[in-house]
Parts: C-alpha cells; sequence; structure tokens
C-alpha cells in the first residue's frame, strides 16, 4: 500500500524546521508554500508529502510491519545514480525528524550526502513498548519492570529485516546495496550492536544512539567477547552517541540506573583494543543532553560522521 505517512510523532526540531521562516533566498513566502505542498484543510491530518509508505509482512511471524520512504532530492533528476540508505528503528518518531534535519543542514549547500531514508514501524497493532521490547532485544531477561511484555525476539526480527526489509528495498529503489546504515536510539542501539556482533556486513554503518548495553547485565558485552574470539576482522564503521545527563545523579535529567555513558566508553575501549583492521569506531558524550532530548542533536552528528558530502 503507498500513501502518505502522518507526522503525528514528529519533535521539536521537525516542527520548527517546518514552520520556521525560511530565508527569502531558499523559499518561497508562507502563503506560496502553503499552495505548493497541498495540504489537506478541514481539520484533515497533516501529511509529509514526497514520502512513501509500504507493507512489507514478516511471513515467519505472521506480524504486519511497514517502511517509510523518502528519496533524496536528486533522486528523479539522476535516474542513473545510486544511493546510500539510511534504515532507521522507531520510525514513527526518528523518520520525521532525521527526513527535517537532512533538508536543512543542507540548505545552504551540500553538508551531507544525499541518501535514501528507511523508517522501520513497529508490528501494527503493537504499541511501541510493546513492539520494540519484543524485537529490539537479544535475550527474553528483560528489566522487572517490563516483565509484562514479550523481550528478546531481537534475531528473529534481524532475519525479518534481512530476508524482507532489505530485499524489498533494493529491488524497487536505486539503492547502494554496499553502502547501508542502520541508525537505531535506545533498545534501537541495542539491536543495531547484536547485529553488529552476529552478522556485521549486513550493513556497512551502525550508528548506535544512547544504546541500552545495561540490558540483561550488559549481555551485549558478552557477545561483543564472543565475537572477538572467532574474528580478526570486524568490518564496520561504527559511530556512538550518548548524553551527558545518561548517568547516575540527583539531577531530574540523570538516570536513576546504570551509568550509560561509561557503557559507551567501555564498548568503543572494548573494540579498539583488538585492532580489528577494517574497524572505523568512535564516540561522542554531547553535553547537556538527556535520553531523551539527545536524540535530535545524535542524528544531526550521525549524519556528518556517517554521510559527509562529498566535495
Amino acid at each position: 500500500m503507498k500513501t502518505p505517512v502522518s507526522a503525528m510523532a514528529v519533535w521539536m526540531i521537525a516542527l520548527s524546521a517546518c514552520s520556521e521562516q525560511a530565508d527569502a533566498r531558499s523559499s518561497p513566502p508562507a502563503q506560496a508554500q502553503a499552495v505548493q505542498t497541498g495540504q489537506r484543510g478541514e481539520g484533515a491530518p497533516y501529511e509529509m508529502l514526497g514520502t512513501q509508505v509500504w507493507d512489507v509482512p514478516d511471513p515467519v511471524s505472521g506480524r504486519q510491519y511497514q517502511v517509510f520512504v523518502h528519496l533524496p532530492p536528486s533522486y528523479d533528476q539522476e535516474p542513473g545514480r545510486r544511493y546510500p540508505v539510511l534504515y532507521v528503528t522507531d520510525a514513527d518518531y526518528a523518520f520525521p525528524v532525521i527526513r527535517q534535519i537532512a533538508r536543512r543542514v543542507n540548505l545552504d549547500g551540500p553538508v551531507i550526502e544525499e541518501f535514501i531514508l528507511v523508517g522501520l514501524s513497529y508490528a501494527a497493532g503493537d504499541s511501541g513498548t510493546v513492539s520494540r521490547n519484543r524485537d529490539y532485544t537479544p535475550t527474553a531477561n528483560g528489566p522487572r519492570r517490563a516483565s509484562s511484555t514479550v523481550h528478546g525476539q531481537g534475531p528473529a526480527y534481524q532475519a525479518y529485516l534481512k530476508t524482507q526489509v532489505l530485499p524489498f528495498v533494493e529491488d524497487r529503489f536505486r539503492a547502494d546495496p554496499s553502502r547501508r546504515i542502520l541508525l537505531g536510539h535506545s533498545y534501537g542501539g541495542l539491536l543495531g550492536a547484536q547485529i553488529l556482533f552476529t552478522d556485521p556486513t549486513l550493513f556497512h554503518s551502525y550508528v548506535l544512539g544512547s544504546p541500552s548495553f545495561w540490558f540483561d547485565r550488559r549481555h551485549i558485552m558478552t557477545m561483543e567477547a564472543a565475537y572477538a574470539r572467532g574474528h580478526d576482522d570486524l568490518p564496520a564503521d561504527v559511530f556512538m552517541y550518548i548524553g551527558a545527563h545518561e548517568v547516575p545523579g540527583p539531577g531530574p535529567r540523570n538516570t536513576s540506573g546504570p551509568d550509560m555513558v561509561a557503557d559507551v566508553q567501555a564498548m568503543e575501549q572494548a573494540l579498539k583494543s583488538h585492532g580489528y583492521p577494517g574497524l572505523i569506531v568512535r564516540s561522542t558524550v554531547l553535553p547537556d543532553e538527556d535520553h531523551l532530548t539527545v536524540a535530535p542533536v545524535g542524528f544531526t552528528r550521525a549524519l556528518l560522521e556517517i554521510l559527509p558530502a562529498k566535495h
């Protein structure tokens, strides 16, 4: 099915990017913009024109998923060109935010390379919490506070991405299979690390944003160590971001649980210690950001790191 995607969960940065008065050199007046975008009125939902939604079900689990797609501005003008593809988890919020960031940073010229954006939705009929608890985690040992929901089907979801989503996108769009990028935040970052240590060449680049490495007593570190024992190389480009407030402390923005900043730093140190020739890994701690506010800033930094414009 092909429909415009609704921007129900767009974060503040995306809203401001849409509504901010643009420079007269690059944008028409607001009234002209309203005509050009063709938004429906009379209380109809706001639509992100230029986007696509496709049904891509999982034949193994029987669950219904969708992928959201946004094509780069030059896609129709350069029919012989193939593009890197950025796959992002938690598409309900991340897809519209990243779409707007990509448009915004290139307003005065190319800063990041053009790419196809693919949002990975939650399963139909599931809340985001239920879907991500199940699909983005590597073991069934979820936190006690979330014991009422299923965890640990990350490997099955990984198989769905490999056998259904990637072939669908690469058959339908001019995607460059050698330049797949996976971006995940929180549990999405945990999923990215799971794939990194079990099938690293599935993606070329991995953005692990505020990753939940604490899950199941830091089980992901066990996976990292197991991979290292059996391999001499890890061919991947890895970028991790974390907010400075993602540490235990008395402040209202600090966590009440594990030190996620230390976890990211420990992961980076572990990866570098093996001397993998094909691995690029780096991380950044973003000041004055917490687990929720860090995402738009982290997305921006990730695009600049992973997809810098070619000059």
